[in-house]
């Protein structure tokens, strides 16, 4: 069973920044595949950014360049850092772990196959 808990979210105008984390607790394998997601009201949940246990990363076409995914492996924190924040990055953000032996299982990979989440934390971009 693995625990997550995101925070870090908060309020900022657009071009701003926030850092998000995600602390990981519970029994975790070596072959991790760790991913933040986000909802939009009425809209489905989509994936921003992937990480493999080797640190591989991976991003949706919409934040690269803009965001970086990373992990603190002797704080068992995963992290997202979001810069130029856009009023279209609004939305309730998700950490999310599964285990994945192979990159192809584990970059861009839906958010079903995914088995556990935190409890999301909200990021509003005004403009």
């Amino acid at each position: 069973q693995v625990h997550l808990v995101e925070s870090g979210g908060g309020s900022v105008q657009a071009g701003g920044s926030l850092r998000l984390s995600c602390a990981v607790s519970g029994y975790t394998r070596g072959s991790d595949c760790m991913g933040w997601f986000r909802q939009a009201p009425g809209k489905e949940r989509e994936g921003v950014a992937w990480i493999t246990s080797g640190g591989m990363t991976t991003y949706t076409d919409s934040v690269k360049g803009r965001f970086t995914i990373s992990k603190d492996n002797a704080e068992n924190t995963l992290y997202l850092l979001m810069n130029s924040l856009k009023p279209e990055d609004t939305a309730m953000y998700y950490c999310a772990d599964k285990s994945a032996v192979y990159v192809g299982a584990c970059f861009l990979s839906a958010p079903r196959s995914f088995n556990y989440w935190g409890q999301g934390t909200q990021v509003t971009v005004s403009s």
